[in-house]
């Protein structure tokens, strides 16, 4: 794998981060459906997928749109970029792959009737220059859906055990020394609203994840692969690791336990 796939995403591009965004997309598809839903989203559109990842979304816009449609997914992976590919082959959808950084991706001027993006701002340096190109491409009325991180730190467990406790402080540090903003989404309505146009709306979201439900899966995959990489970054030491994933165990088998998800936000806009 080269240096740059492996760059291309903070929890990497291997096959076990593929599992985890699949599984990611099942505990957030309905969330999804409901943005596209109050955005419009409809049949004959031209709709980015920014920041597509494998395609998951990508996928189920091309449904959406029909094949009068287009869906244009763009990622800077090119092993997801590849997997889409895969995907528009088998399922005979109207996708167009663009694998390239959004510094560098190809937008016709007034060629979007929309555009969503989940948790892609919140990684890169530069969220103003690139929406500012996104909105040259938006038609006139387009409208825009995006799912951000509101407050990545509101994610606690109950019970506390110690060494989970810390591990997730740690990886939170480490999102606060990165290029981005991880909570850029109580940013997104000025960016927008300076780019002159207009908020539509914005809806919190966030899940109390129990064991003996699918959203437990989703903070406990998280952990298991960002953890390790915490420790690479020599935020945590490896028995560090170990003991936090051990009591991310012990805490799935008590029926009372709770994980609160990070603080999410929808915010959609019109050009």
């Amino acid at each position: 794998m080269s240096q740059q796939e492996q760059n291309a995403y903070i929890l990497g591009t291997e096959a076990a981060e593929l599992h985890r965004l699949g599984l990611q997309h099942q505990v957030w598809a309905s969330e999804a459906h409901k943005g596209w839903k109050l955005a419009g989203f409809t049949d004959g559109q031209t709709i980015l997928d920014l920041g597509c990842g494998p395609g998951f979304c990508t996928k189920e816009l091309g449904y959406v749109v029909g094949q009068t449609g287009k869906v244009i997914g763009v990622d800077k992976s090119e092993a997801y970029i590849n997997f889409l590919n895969d995907i528009k082959d088998k399922y005979n959808l109207p996708i167009e792959a663009q694998y390239a950084d959004f510094n560098d991706m190809q937008l016709k001027d007034n060629s979007l009737d929309g555009v969503y993006c989940r948790w892609a701002m919140a990684w890169i340096p530069n969220v103003e220059e690139v929406l500012a190109k996104v909105y040259k491409a938006l038609k006139p009325a387009a409208k825009v859906v995006f799912h951000e991180y509101y407050d990545w730190s509101l994610l606690q467990t109950s019970p506390e055990s110690p060494n989970l406790k810390k591990a997730i402080k740690q990886a939170l540090q480490t999102f606060y020394d990165s290029e981005g903003t991880v909570d850029i989404g109580k940013h997104l309505p000025k960016i927008f609203d300076d780019l002159g146009m207009k908020i539509l709306s914005q809806r919190p979201m966030n899940k109390l994840a129990t064991p003996d439900k699918l959203d437990w899966q989703w903070p406990r995959t998280f952990f298991q692969i960002y953890f390790p990489k915490v420790a690479e970054a020599g935020y945590l030491t490896n028995d560090e690791v170990k003991n936090a994933l051990a009591e991310l165990e012990v805490l799935g088998t008590n029926p009372n336990a709770t994980i609160l998800t990070p603080q999410m936000v929808e915010v959609i806009a019109q050009k």
